[in-house]
């Protein structure tokens, strides 16, 4: 039912062929446990990770109105706000990004390198703001001041985590569904970063329809779980409401919420053990922030017998631009 009713929307074709589902061998191997990975670190714009999914769908969206701008806002290491400058420079659009810093940071990496750089290779436009608790808001506020010079603007939400956006990871959902079929094997879990709650959402959403065995275990990187539920469960509802479908019966909200402190955008120690143990044992590159904490969660996980038995996905929602901002961590 979700897959005909997703065809319903009108996306960008940007991304043609499915990530790849691999089995991470070496560290299978170190583990003692089978961990495959989805690369959805690998799609095809601006060093690229999820935001491309949800990008699809929102550039779709904001092309149709007939906008000359995105406009977002995020940390200013926001992997979101990269690829939405990016895919404003490939289309021909504006970008204009409200940044803040979360960690207070004067390091000049954190403020100059990284994704930071990668804004002004894409020309986009950056207004750096005390904080983002009031996003939405300052968002509309932004766009009426465009509105006012003649501009066209079209409001991202941050992460691009709204029903729309999530139907990027709704897709994606399907897609891994039918990899996992094909590998003939009875999957443990999938495990991601759980943040702006697009991702997980869709993902979530996707995955209870065709394959309600399956849990969905989001390692939260801000929130603490009673944050971040209502945030992963009010989103699928109106992921689902936009498919004009119910939220299948079998559709449960798991969170881990003990790898995220002190905070957003500050990686511990088994952030950075994670980052480092992937890069030795892979050539995989995680990023501070997102995909090692998500890892760190995993492999305690492990350690902790927390999972059911079979191998274990790991989604891989990018990141690794952060990596040359974080140089200092290492």
């Amino acid at each position: 039912m979700i897959k005909q009713q997703l065809a319903r929307f009108n996306r960008l074709d940007l991304l043609t062929h499915a990530t790849p589902l691999e089995k991470l061998d070496r560290l299978s191997s170190w583990l003692g446990r089978d961990v495959y990975v989805k690369r959805d670190d690998l799609t095809p714009l601006a060093m690229g990770g999820n935001k491309l999914r949800k990008l699809e769908y929102l550039a779709a969206d904001a092309l149709a109105q007939g906008a000359d701008t995105l406009i977002t806002a995020g940390a200013i290491q926001s992997n979101h706000v990269r690829q939405t400058a990016a895919l404003a420079a490939k289309l021909g659009l504006g970008c204009v990004a409200l940044l803040e810093n979360p960690i207070g940071t004067d390091d000049s990496n954190y403020l100059g390198n990284g994704n930071r750089l990668l804004l002004d290779l894409f020309d986009a436009k950056v207004e750096l703001v005390d904080n983002l608790d009031n996003a939405d808001q300052q968002l509309l506020a932004l766009a009426e001041r465009l509105r006012s010079n003649g501009k066209k603007p079209y409001q991202v939400p941050i992460g691009g985590s709204n029903a729309l956006g999530a139907l990027g990871y709704v897709r994606a959902g399907l897609e891994l569904a039918e990899q996992i079929k094909d590998t003939g094997l009875e999957f443990a879990a999938v495990v991601l970063a759980s943040g702006s709650a697009g991702t997980h959402s869709g993902l979530a959403l996707a995955l209870s329809e065709v394959l309600p065995g399956l849990p969905v275990i989001g390692v939260t990187v801000s929130r603490s779980d009673e944050d971040q539920r209502p945030k992963v469960q009010g989103l699928a509802e109106r992921t689902a409401e936009l498919l004009g479908v119910s939220v299948p019966a079998s559709f449960k909200v798991e969170l881990w919420d003990e790898y995220f402190a002190p905070r957003y955008g500050e990686p511990n120690a088994g952030t950075l053990a994670a980052v480092k143990l992937l890069a030795s044992q892979e050539a995989l590159l995680l990023d501070p922030v997102y995909t090692g904490k998500a890892m760190a969660g995993l492999l305690d996980g492990i350690g902790r017998q927390r999972f059911n038995d079979g191998p274990i996905i790991f989604l891989h929602t990018g990141g690794a631009p952060a990596l040359f901002a974080y140089a200092t961590a290492f």
